[in-house]
């Protein structure tokens, strides 16, 4: 299976305008061979927290929500990510995978929310794994992959790809990224695809790389730090024996928490 991550500049709190350019770029990823596109943190408004505190009105109601239509409509199995109306007052920060047929798969919400998003959103509770083309998958977004225990825990479920959205700034973002995600993939022997915004996000400014690891930490593909774009690699859907975690591995995965918001 091939496997496309994008990365993009959102437009502030407009999902209307969001939702296209993430269409463009399912296109993109289904016209280089892909099957799956992987998008970033919160694509569908942009990184805009204090207006999804605001308005409601930019949460999705649900897996069916008919602003997602075009992009379940692209003829590419989807991994997006949104504020998603929850039960109770908070929403979640969510990722919803859609198949290639735009039906509903699963939807992961944010266990490790970072500081200034604990008063937005509502932590989630499940383990956000799925099955695609008879490949497993696990699910995280940006600083849950700081936590070891998560993604040691996907590989021990037997998941294959673990799928990262993400928010990397510029700064020690950039040093974050490039040292938790081939972590991931070296100490867990997982695939792992990150999805990252390039330029403004908010507060921050997307450094992009959007990229995919191979099991043992190779870099297979990797985005630029300045282009809206997907980048695209095979995965072999046939597992390979996980590496034993070792104690300097897990030590320097957990030291990678930021004590500054260079990440999300």
């Amino acid at each position: 299976m091939k496997i496309a991550a994008a990365q993009l500049t959102c437009v502030p709190a407009d999902p209307s305008a969001n939702t296209q350019r993430s269409v463009a770029l399912a296109a993109e990823a289904r016209a280089q061979g892909a099957e799956l596109v992987v998008f970033p943190e919160l694509t569908l408004t942009g990184y805009e927290l204090e207006a999804l505190a605001a308005d409601p009105g930019l949460w999705l109601a649900d897996a069916e929500d008919p602003r997602l239509d075009a992009l379940r409509s692209a003829g590419i199995a989807v991994a997006f990510n949104a504020a998603l109306r929850t039960e109770g007052p908070l929403p979640a920060l969510a990722t919803l995978v859609y198949a290639a047929d735009g039906s509903h798969v699963t939807t992961y919400a944010k266990q490790h929310l970072y500081g200034h998003e604990q008063g937005v959103f509502a932590a989630g509770q499940s383990q956000g794994r799925f099955t695609l083309g008879g490949i497993p998958f696990s699910l995280g977004v940006c600083y849950d992959n700081h936590f070891p225990r998560l993604t040691g825990r996907a590989a021990q479920d037997g998941c294959r790809v673990h799928l990262a959205s993400t928010l990397y700034g510029t700064g020690d973002g950039i040093r974050e990224r490039a040292t938790v995600y081939p972590g991931i993939a070296e100490e867990h022997g997982l695939y792992v695809v990150l999805a990252n915004h390039v330029g403004p996000a908010g507060a921050w400014t997307g450094c992009g790389r959007s990229a995919i690891w191979a099991p043992g930490g190779a870099l297979l593909a990797e985005a630029d730090d300045r282009t809206a774009s997907v980048v695209t690699a095979e995965v072999d859907p046939a597992p390979a024996p996980a590496p034993a975690p070792t104690a300097t591995a897990t030590a320097t995965a957990a030291a990678t928490a930021p004590a500054e918001p260079a990440v999300s």
